[in-house]
């Protein structure tokens, strides 16, 4: 891929932007960065690692098609029912326009009891997040992994550790087959 490369990124959610082009802007420091409302085509509050990857998934797909950009990238929050309690998940998938993909997850983070009960009645993460704290709009800021580890780890910094790892196609193509789902 050339420096000057055009980059979607499938949402407009300032963290999401920001992640996408603290990671990216130091491998293509000459890329453009283009970000649109692109449909996630899964719960507004995915459940599972399955439903999350695929709200990132089409995130990305739906970005590269409204802007024919080289490279598109789709983020997806979502949470994970497991033998310890709710937790957070999230992924990322990066789709070039030469049909290579690459996906790349994680930041599996326990929930409190408080934030579980919120979540069980229907709302969205962001939301509880927004009435445990008495703050607004907490996803477009640190979210609920900046404010449950005290600032430790954000929501930034989580989705561009996710997309690092979902660039390893990119990164390292003799590895990886072209012919993928």
């Amino acid at each position: 891929m050339h420096n000057g490369i055009r980059i979607a990124i499938g949402s407009r959610n300032p963290v999401k932007r920001a992640a996408a082009q603290e990671v990216l802007a130091e491998l293509f420091p000459a890329a453009s960065f283009t970000a649109v409302d692109a449909p996630s085509g899964v719960s507004v509050q995915p459940w599972g690692e399955e439903e999350t990857r695929a709200g990132a998934l089409h995130r990305a797909r739906a970005a590269l098609e409204q802007t024919g950009a080289d490279l598109a990238i789709g983020f997806e929050g979502g949470l994970i029912e497991t033998e310890l309690g709710l937790m957070t998940c999230a992924w990322c998938a990066v789709i070039g326009r030469d049909g290579r993909l690459g996906v790349g997850g994680g930041s599996h983070m326990l929930l409190p009891p408080a934030a579980t009960e919120l979540l069980a009645t229907g709302m969205e993460l962001g939301s509880v997040m927004d009435a445990l704290t008495g703050r607004r709009n907490t996803k477009h800021d640190l979210g609920a992994i900046g404010i449950l580890t005290a600032g430790l780890e954000s929501r930034q910094s989580a989705y561009a550790h996710i997309l690092r790892l979902a660039l390893a196609p990119f990164l390292s193509p003799a590895y990886y087959s072209r012919e993928q789902p």
